[in-house]
C-alpha cells in the first residue's frame, strides 16, 4: 500500500476532524489518522482504491484544501478569497456592527440608527460574509452527516436575521428588530475563532522549535579536472547524498553527514536537548540542524530530505499527535453528538420558554438563539489534542520521543521501572582490560593456539556482533587475516557462532554457555573451538554517571527499580549495589527477559529500559518500551519511546511528562465538560444574551489551549 501524508487546512474542531476521517474511511482507505490541530491527514491508499486526485476533490469538496496534493502540482494557483483568514473578516464586520452596538449604551440614541432600513443595510454585509464561511461549512457537514460547530453559529444567526426581516416587512417592525444580535453574533465568533486559532497555534510551538527555519546555505567542495578544490555556496534544499562539503566553526550542520576529516565540537541540543557541546571526530555522524561551535570538518551527506533524523523525528512527533489515546474515545463519541444535541435543547428552548413560561415569541426565540451560540463541542474535541501537541513538544525538544499519544497517557501509572545493565545503566564504551587463554593457566595449550591465532578467532567472530562488547574486542584485536566461516550465526543471549570450512565450531560467548567447561565465571568473554574452552577475555565498562540521579528520582517518587540482564550475577550485583537498585534478576536470556517483564507486568504497570537485540522482545511486552538512541535499530523499533540524548538523564522528564499531560487531558476535559453544563442552562433559562453567549463561547476553547501551553514551563521531572 502507497502511504499518503497530506496538509490539510480549514479545519477548526474535532467534528472536522471527524468529517474528513469518516470521508476516507467510506472511501476504502486504510490507517487514516487526522489531526485538526497540527492539519495532519495520514491514510494507506489500497491499490483497489480512487485515486489521490479523487481523493483530494472529495476533500476539497468538504470544505477544506490539501496544500500539498495532486492539485498543487498541477501549476494552477488557486481562486484567491476575499478574506484570508479570521481576523480579517472580524474587522470588516466589525465596520458595520459598531453602529448597531451604539444604542446599547445607556443615554445614546441616534435616531437614525434606530431605522429598521438602516439596520437592515448595516446587518446585510456582516450576514453574507458570515454565510460564506460559516453557512457553506454548515451545509457541508450535515450533508456528510457529521453536523459541526458552525451548524450551530449559522443556524443561530440566520433565526435571528430571518425573523428581523420577517418584522421589517410587518406594520410594527420596531418590535422585531434583532439585526445587531446578528451582526454581533456572527462578529464575535469570527473573533473568537480568530482567538482560538492563535491559541492553538501556540500549543503547536514546541514542535516548530525543531525545524530550522530558514534554509542553510552550504560551502560545497567540488574538483575540477586537475583536482584542484573549489568550494562554492548552495542551498541545502539542493543537496544530495554524496555531496562533500566543508563546515565551518559557528555555522549549522546542513544535512546528515559523515565526518571525513577535522574535529569540532558540536552543540546538538536541537535533537537532544542538551546544549553541551559533543565532541566529534573522523568518521562520526553530524545530525542536521546541529551546529558546529568549535572546529571545521569537511564531510559527505549521508541523508537529505525525508531520510534525515530530523525528519523521522518530525514524522514520529507528527504521528504520535495523530494518535487518539482511550481518555478522547469518549469525548470523540460525545462531540459526534453533540451538535444535534444542541439543535434539540434549543428547541425545547424555544417551546419551553413560550408555552410552558409564558415567555414572549421574541424572548423565547433569543434564547434559544443563545443556546445555540454558546454551546462549544470544540472545547471537547480541543481538550485530549492541544495537551498531547504540547507534550510531545517539549518532550521532543528535550530528547524524549514518544511513537504514539497512548504511551503519554500510560506513564502515570508506571509503578516498577526495569532497566538492562549493558549500555543501560552503564555506558557502553567498553576498554579490553584483561585477557587470558586456558593454557596459561591450566598448564596445557590446546593444538593450535597461540596468543595471535586467540585473537584472531575472538576478532573473527565478534565483528559479526552490534553488542558493545562485541565491538570493542573487534575494534580492539582489528586484523586483515580473519577467518573466513562457511556460517556465522548470533544465539541471541549467547554470543556469536561460527562454522569455518573445515567444519569446527567457534564461539564467544559469555558464562552460561560454557558453563560445563569452566568454574570462573566472572569474565565477560569465553572463546571456544569445538566445544573445547580456548580463554576468556574481560572488558571494563563505566556506570553512567547520571544513572544514580535517575535511580533516586525513581525512588523518591515510589517507584519500584528492577535490573534485568544476561549478564554473570556477580556484575549485575556490583552495579546494582553501586546504584540503589532495589532487586536484581541476573543471567537471563531474551526468552526469560520476556518471562519476566510478562509477570512484572501481572504484578504492576512497568517500564522496560533496554538498547540490545536482546531486549526487543522485553520492550515490546512491557507496558512502556523506552530505549536510547544508540541502541541497536530493532530496540528503537520494539520501544514506544526513544531517548535521543545518549542517556537516562530525561527518563525523570519523560514519566513527569506522561503524568502531567494526562492530569492537563483531565483538566482541559473537565472544563470543557463543566462549560457546556452549565453554560447552556443558563442560556436557556435568559441570564445570557446572544451576544455575550457568541465571546464567552470563544474564550472556553482559549481556556483550554492556555491550560495546555503551561505544560511548556511546568515543573514535571
Amino acid at each position: 500500500m502507497e502511504k499518503v501524508n497530506w496538509k490539510v487546512e480549514g479545519m477548526s474542531c474535532t467534528n472536522c476532524a471527524l468529517t474528513i476521517h469518516k470521508y476516507l474511511e467510506g472511501e476504502g482507505l486504510d490507517n487514516v489518522k487526522v489531526n485538526f490541530i497540527g492539519g495532519d491527514v495520514s491514510f494507506e491508499l489500497p491499490e483497489n482504491a480512487h485515486t489521490k486526485g479523487n481523493i483530494e476533490k472529495g476533500i476539497e469538496g468538504l470544505g477544506y484544501h490539501v496544500t500539498n496534493g495532486e492539485g498543487s502540482k498541477d501549476g494552477k494557483p488557486r481562486p484567491k478569497r476575499l478574506f484570508a483568514g479570521h481576523l480579517q473578516r472580524f474587522w470588516f464586520c466589525l465596520v458595520f456592527t459598531l453602529p448597531l452596538m451604539i444604542h446599547m449604551i445607556p443615554g445614546v440614541h441616534i435616531h437614525f440608527l434606530m431605522n429598521h432600513w438602516v439596520q437592515l443595510a448595516l446587518t446585510l454585509p456582516v450576514y453574507l460574509v458570515g454565510m460564506d464561511f460559516f453557512g457553506r461549512s454548515a451545509i457541508k457537514s450535515l450533508v456528510k452527516g457529521i453536523p459541526n460547530m458552525n451548524v450551530l453559529v449559522a443556524l443561530g444567526a440566520t433565526a435571528a436575521f430571518v425573523y428581523s426581516l420577517i418584522g421589517t416587512f410587518s406594520s410594527n417592525p420596531g418590535n422585531y428588530l434583532f439585526y445587531e444580535t446578528t451582526a454581533t453574533i456572527l462578529t464575535l465568533v469570527f473573533l473568537g475563532n480568530w482567538m482560538e486559532d492563535k491559541s492553538v497555534e501556540t500549543t503547536q510551538a514546541s514542535i516548530r522549535k525543531l525545524t530550522v527555519s530558514q534554509k542553510i546555505m552550504a560551502n560545497m567542495i567540488a574538483y575540477d579536472e586537475a583536482h584542484n578544490e573549489h568550494i562554492f555556496p548552495v542551498e541545502s534544499t539542493h543537496l544530495k547524498v554524496g555531496d562533500l562539503l566543508l563546515i565551518k566553526s559557528g555555522e549549522y550542520v546542513p544535512m546528515d553527514s559523515k565526518i571525513l576529516s577535522g574535529n569540532a565540537s558540536v552543540n546538538e541540543a536541537i535533537i537532544t536537548g542538551e546544549s553541551a557541546p559533543v565532541e566529534k571526530k573522523m568518521n562520526d555522524k553530524l545530525i542536521g540542524g546541529s551546529m558546529l561551535e568549535n572546529g571545521s570538518v569537511k564531510v559527505y551527506v549521508t541523508a537529505v530530505g525525508e531520510d534525515t533524523v530530523m525528519s523521522h523525528i518530525l514524522k514520529m512527533v507528527k504521528e504520535a499527535q495523530a494518535e487518539k489515546p482511550p481518555v478522547q474515545q469518549l469525548a470523540d463519541r460525545i462531540s459526534a453528538i453533540f451538535v444535534p444535541v444542541v439543535l434539540g435543547i434549543a428547541f425545547i428552548t424555544l417551546a419551553g420558554n413560550w408555552f410552558i413560561g409564558q415567555h414572549t415569541f421574541t424572548e423565547s426565540l433569543l434564547r434559544s438563539i443563545a443556546v445555540l451560540v454558546i454551546a462549544c463541542p470544540c472545547a471537547m474535541g480541543l481538550a485530549t489534542p492541544a495537551a498531547i501537541a504540547v507534550g510531545l513538544g517539549r518532550a521532543a525538544r528535550n530528547g524524549v520521543l514518544f511513537k504514539n499519544a497512548r504511551s503519554l497517557e500510560v506513564f502515570r501509572n508506571i509503578q516498577q521501572v526495569v532497566f538492562d545493565k549493558t549500555g543501560t545503566l552503564t555506558t557502553g564504551s567498553f576498554a579490553l582490560k584483561h585477557w587470558e587463554m586456558t593454557a596459561q593457566r591450566e598448564g596445557e595449550q590446546p593444538a593450535g593456539t597461540t596468543a595471535d591465532t586467540f585473537k584472531k578467532i575472538a576478532f573473527s567472530l565478534e565483528k559479526y556482533s552490534n553488542h558493545p562488547i562485541a565491538r570493542c574486542i573487534a575494534k580492539e584485536w582489528k586484523s586483515k587475516d580473519e577467518i573466513r566461516w562457511a556460517k556465522m550465526e548470533e544465539i541471541k543471549g549467547l554470543g556469536m557462532q561460527g562454522t569455518d570450512k573445515e567444519g569446527n565450531t567457534y564461539t564467544a560467548t559469555s558464562f552460561k554457555g560454557v558453563r560445563e567447561l569452566t568454574q570462573h565465571s566472572g569474565h565477560n568473554i569465553y572463546i571456544t573451538r569445538n566445544n573445547q574452552l580456548l580463554g576468556w577475555i574481560d572488558v571494563a565498562d563505566d556506570i553512567r554517571p547520571e544513572a544514580r540521579q535517575v535511580v533516586n528520582a525513581l525512588h523518591a517518587r515510589g517507584i519500584k527499580t528492577i535490573l534485568l540482564s544476561g549478564d554473570s550475577l556477580e556484575k549485575c550485583n556490583q552495579v546494582a549495589q553501586a546504584l540503589g537498585i532495589e532487586e536484581v534478576v541476573a543471567e537471563q536470556t531474551p526468552e526469560g527477559k520476556l518471562e519476566r517483564i510478562a509477570a512484572y507486568n501481572q504484578q504492576a504497570p512497568v517500564a522496560m529500559i533496554g538498547d540490545g537485540i536482546n531486549d526487543a522482545p522485553a520492550l515490546a511486552r512491557a507496558t512502556v518500551g523506552i530505549s536510547l538512541s544508540d541502541a541497536s535499530q530493532i530496540a528503537m523499533q520494539s520501544a514506544q519511546v526513544v531517548l535521543m540524548n545518549h542517556g537516562l538523564q530525561q527518563l525523570p522528564l519523560a514519566l513527569g511528562l506522561g503524568k502531567h499531560t494526562y492530569k492537563t487531558i483531565q483538566q482541559n476535559l473537565f472544563w470543557a465538560f463543566i462549560y457546556n453544563i452549565i453554560a447552556i442552562p443558563v442560556a436557556a433559562f435568559g441570564f445570557l444574551s446572544p451576544t455575550f453567549g457568541a465571546l464567552v463561547m470563544g474564550l472556553s476553547d482559549v481556556v483550554l489551549a492556555i491550560n495546555s501551553v503551561r505544560l511548556n514551563w511546568k515543573k514535571v521531572a
